[in-house]
């Protein structure tokens, strides 16, 4: 069904520019960028860097049997497929509605099977062309590498809040006031930043953002007229094999260019009873998750609590693993996780009812999923936050940012989070946070 061919990359860090540049001309577009020379967390990384374009054939769907849609496609293709799942397939997995205002109109579900991929380890590139275009390998090859760097554009936003600083302290008192009437005992409460009639030039502003994060899950996605420029630090789930990892973060600390004064924020993280106490009740709800799929007794939490440095911020994050048997689908172990209970909280299903109560945007692909599945039925997913969101057709665009609600929670502090989360993608859209 494809055809291979490797090639040796003298120069990684200016192929991965070309091919990127290359990329652009096509109505589909993934971009997987693992920024491997400058992260830590680099446990159970495959590639380096992924580029899959050209949809032969593709699913979208709303959520309404979304899961059920999905398998049968993944299953009768048996071949790499690249795409999302959006927040709001929740509905699908619980009785649950979204129905806060959507400016983006991005579909709840949307995979592609490409024509053409790049799979890039250290200086050996993959190639998988499907045989129908396998005479394009090598004239692709040498237009990737003629590829020259283009012109910086300018973003033209003016960036609005959608929930004033007034307006979102009064909610997480109300959030505070479900923690202690037993309601829940943990809920990542988000808000959105929006522009209209907004200009960028995708992959430009996906560029800067990269740049300035340097995240180890980060994506540029395209799909006609909808972008995801997405510096994520976070990965939902992954499955190699048998085996099935998370690595949900909870806890974030500023950082800071005096190297002292950095250290000393990341031991105070490493020590904050509060947002260990957020990391674990998410450590037990990812444990739960994955019980629902894993063989007897293979769930297993390999790493609690351990920081790691970004470039904008320090992040607390735990590994979670289980195995599975290899007659289960993959789908199935996503359709029992999702969503991610790092972006939820506990107990899951009365912490998404309340989100949505107070929280006045619909999600969407914001804090949902993007990622591959390979032909063997493996998956790596990571999760959509520290994300730019764009349609191109209405000129809408959409950042948001949350933090974990618990009971010690102290309102202005969630509120000074938020922003510190939202800083990289203002820089990015030439705002003041």
């Amino acid at each position: 069904m494809r055809t291979n061919s490797i090639k040796k990359i003298i120069n990684p860090t200016l192929f991965k520019e070309q091919i990127s540049l290359w990329s652009q001309q096509f109505r589909e577009v993934t971009i997987l960028d693992s920024n491997t020379q400058s992260n830590e967390n680099q446990l159970y990384k495959t590639y380096d860097f992924v580029v899959a374009v050209d949809a032969f054939t593709s699913i979208q769907t709303d959520f309404e049997k979304a899961f059920e849609d999905v398998y049968q496609y993944q299953s009768k293709s048996n071949d790499w497929l690249f795409g999302y799942l959006a927040y709001d397939l929740k509905n699908d997995v619980e009785h649950l509605q979204s129905q806060n205002f959507d400016g983006l109109g991005f579909s709840d579900l949307y995979f592609f099977q490409p024509k053409k991929i790049f799979l890039l380890k250290d200086t050996t590139l993959e190639i998988q062309y499907l045989n129908m275009c396998d005479d394009e390998i090598d004239s692709d090859f040498e237009d990737i590498l003629n590829q020259e760097k283009s012109e910086s554009q300018e973003s033209k936003v003016t960036i609005q809040q959608r929930i004033s600083k007034e307006n979102y302290l009064k909610k997480v008192n109300k959030m505070l006031a479900h923690i202690h009437r037993g309601d829940i005992y943990e809920a990542n409460f988000c808000m959105e930043f929006y522009a209209e009639e907004a200009e960028i030039a995708p992959y430009e502003a996906y560029k800067k953002l990269n740049e300035i994060s340097d995240a180890p899950f980060s994506v540029y996605f395209k799909k006609n007229q909808h972008y995801l420029l997405s510096a994520s630090p976070e990965r939902y789930l992954k499955k190699e094999n048998e085996k099935v990892i998370s690595q949900p973060i909870k806890g974030t600390a500023k950082r800071n260019s005096n190297s002292e004064l950095d250290e000393q924020n990341k031991v105070a993280l490493q020590n904050n009873a509060k947002e260990r106490s957020e990391n674990i009740m998410i450590v037990d709800l990812v444990r739960n998750d994955l019980s629902q799929t894993a063989t007897k007794s293979s769930v297993k939490v390999e790493e609690l609590c351990n920081v790691y440095s970004f470039k904008q911020v320090h992040q607390m994050i735990s590994t979670i693993t289980s195995n599975v048997a290899h007659t289960t689908s993959p789908i199935e172990i996503l359709r029992t996780t999702f969503p991610m209970g790092s972006m939820t909280g506990a107990p899951k299903i009365s912490a998404m009812k309340i989100i949505e109560e107070l929280e006045e945007t619909k999600r969407g692909l914001y804090s949902g999923a993007v990622g591959y599945f390979t032909p063997s039925g493996n998956f790596d997913f990571n999760v959509v936050i520290r994300s730019i969101l764009y349609n191109s057709e209405n000129k809408y665009l959409s950042f948001s940012v949350g933090s974990a609600i618990t009971s010690e929670a102290i309102p202005e502090n969630e509120y000074e989070e938020c922003l510190l989360k939202a800083k990289a993608m203002f820089e990015v859209l030439r705002e003041k946070g």
